[in-house]
């Protein structure tokens, strides 16, 4: 179909990836000539995944060592897993180990204070009041200990209409009010949290309890900050911006700060004059006249035919202090401007700050941040983000890899243009594709680091949004991979500011009772921890790798025996993978942490497509749940 008839499809049925899909298919690719067999045969994938010297100096580069493991070997690693394994479900409820418990935390629509409306299910809540309350579609949140307050920072990236306005034909918005409501129930949640006798709770009131949305004040900061692209009529200093959006994956600095990620922004946007001329550029990153939610009928921020440099501020990693109600979130336009998943934070050996970002669509690239300054605990932070070289990866077929700098030298851009565009800056240093990389989690206790690419129908089909091939090899070793996998890598003298690194991978997801060779898996997989489609990740502290998926249940064909989407934990040592939590039927699990004294997990639970939490009857609600052991012994 033709650009304008997708324009007008009911596109608050579809993810944001296909949504992407159906209003601007890809051109098939013709130079396709790679192979998966060439990967598998040539390093033994599905065996042994051992890659570089690297991954044998630290004795861990292999999956699936479980075959290989002595007795007493075998022993420690089914001890490092405090629970017995759940098996799948397909409900419309939570299922977690014998032992361990859950309540509900949170979920749309709760109060944060007490002056807001009450949630009622058959309006989707109070529209004056959709700034007071939890937020919609709960994903990366982060724990901090505040003086004597425990604080939660949680986002919520987008709405789901026809709940949020079930009153409204199709939940399309009919008036400025309807946008509004849509607006105020995205973006972030700063809460105070609090364990009583009756579990943990929301603190109403608290002095810390805040909520940032698409109205919310922002500044600009960074190599982008002030150019030309980024002035509009109402901020002509290009500093200044209203809101953040479609807030997916988040990090937590050492400093103290949130970092809340902004991803698939694009689908804010469109044009009330459907024959204006966009910039070329937007192609790239897939801004067309046709939007998700029609704001630009009602709010000319997001009209093209307005505002066409308004897309240019959004992209971005956005930094919150949650110690401070009044302060003002800066948008860090160093760390670049994509579909950002998550931000994890490490301290190179030398103090200075290193950002690991992927960038969530098919065929897109993994990057990294290093700042130019050291952090120092007490010091100065305000722009040990601003300053600093972006990276992105580059994976050689030999398991060794190196992160090449985008630099105006590297990339004949200015730095302003690198922070603005930089998806066609990392394509021009020639970066390796990836299927779809999402969040990045770097162990505590050894120098390495994980990266879920979560899955790519178009692997070796089409070639990524601005043209460049998607061959089959290298960490992305499947055709038509809906499966994804999880790769590593080890930085070069253990150091992650390093420009080197080999790697590996941990795991591909597969199906072995439906296929044998590539799309069996790995052989750390097996009939009882099958999944796909692994989207969140975060280690403990004691260096098991949490897992969580955003894939099919459907639990037919290639996805048969899968159940729901879960969450498990991998042994990075061992490569053994065990199923810990799964979800209510049509939700994603996504986003995780710990209270301080690892007594309790936190973990979101996305788009129930069930009466979740509140039983039959009721709308689907987004939640925080909390686990706990019935011992209240250290979760895992």
């Amino acid at each position: 179909m033709d650009r304008k008839d997708t324009d007008r499809i009911d596109f608050e049925d579809f993810s944001f990836d296909a949504f992407d899909e159906a209003r601007d298919p890809r051109p098939q690719a013709t130079d396709f000539d790679r192979v998966v067999e060439t990967a598998i045969s040539r390093r033994g994938l599905l065996g042994v995944l051992a890659i570089g010297s690297g991954a044998a100096a630290m004795g861990v580069g292999v999956t699936g060592l479980g075959s290989l493991m002595s007795s007493t070997s075998a022993e420690a690693a089914t001890a490092r897993f405090g629970f017995k394994p759940v098996g799948i479900a397909t409900d419309a409820t939570v299922h977690v180990p014998e032992g361990y418990s859950w309540q509900i935390l949170a979920r749309w629509g709760d109060k944060l204070f007490s002056d807001a409306g009450g949630f009622d299910h058959t309006t989707g809540g109070d529209a004056a009041t959709a700034d007071r309350v939890f937020g919609e579609n709960t994903d990366g949140m982060e724990f901090f200990v505040i003086g004597d307050r425990n604080v939660i920072a949680v986002n919520h990236e987008y709405v789901n209409p026809k709940l949020n306005l079930p009153k409204n034909e199709g939940g399309i918005p009919a008036s400025a009010e309807d946008v509004a409501k849509l607006q105020k129930l995205q973006g972030v949640t700063v809460m105070e949290v609090a364990e009583g006798d009756d579990g943990w709770k929301i603190v109403v009131d608290s002095p810390l309890n805040r909520r940032i949305n698409h109205l919310t004040p922002m500044t600009i900061s960074g190599p982008a900050a002030g150019h030309d692209l980024l002035k509009t009529e109402a901020d002509p200093s290009g500093t200044k911006s209203l809101g953040t959006y479609n807030n997916c994956g988040a990090g937590k600095t050492p400093w103290g700060t949130y970092l809340t990620c902004e991803e698939n922004f694009n689908g804010y946007f469109g044009s009330t004059d459907e024959t204006v001329s966009l910039p070329e550029d937007f192609k790239r990153y897939g801004i067309k006249t046709g939007s998700v939610y029609s704001y630009e009928k009602f709010d000319p921020r997001f009209d093209l035919a307005k505002n066409v440099n308004e897309p240019y501020r959004a992209g971005y990693i956005v930094e919150i202090d949650p110690a401070d109600p009044s302060s003002t979130p800066v948008k860090r336009t160093a760390l670049g401007r994509f579909k950002h998943e998550n931000a994890e934070v490490v301290i190179a050996p030398d103090g200075r700050v290193v950002v690991y970002l992927g960038d969530d669509e098919r065929g897109e690239f993994l990057y990294k941040f290093v700042s130019s300054a050291s952090y120092v605990p007490g010091g100065d932070t305000s722009t040990l983000l601003d300053e600093g070289t972006l990276f992105v990866a580059k994976f050689n077929e030999d398991g060794s890899g190196e992160w090449m700098a985008l630099t105006p030298e590297t990339t004949g851009m200015s730095a302003p243009e690198i922070a603005i565009r930089t998806r066609l800056a990392a394509s021009k240093v020639g970066a390796t594709t990836m299927d779809r990389p999402e969040w990045v989690a770097a162990n505590p206790i050894a120098a390495e680091a994980y990266c879920a690419l979560t899955n790519n129908k178009n692997r070796g089909v089409k070639p990524n949004a601005g043209g460049d091939a998607t061959p089959v090899g290298g960490p992305n070793p499947r055709e038509k991979n809906n499966y994804g996998q999880i790769v590593r890598w080890y930085p070069e003298g253990q150091d992650h500011a390093a420009p080197g690194f080999t790697w590996d991978l941990y795991v591909m997801a597969g199906n072995p009772t439906v296929h044998d060779g590539a799309y069996a898996g790995s052989d750390n997989i097996n009939e009882g921890n099958l999944f796909n489609s692994p989207d969140g990740m975060a280690f403990d502290t004691t260096g098991l790798l949490w897992i969580q998926t955003d894939g099919s249940d459907s639990n037919e064909g290639d996805y048969a025996g899968m159940g729901n989407n879960q969450m498990l934990v991998g042994d990075p040592v061992s490569g053994r993978i065990e199923r810990f939590l799964t979800a209510p039927i049509g939700s994603e699990v996504t986003g995780l942490c710990w209270s301080a004294d690892l007594r309790t997990m936190f973990v979101g639970i996305q788009h129930p497509d069930a009466p979740f939490p509140d039983g039959e009857g009721t709308l689907g609600r987004s939640s925080v749940i909390a686990v706990k052991r019935s011992d209240n012994a250290v979760i895992g």
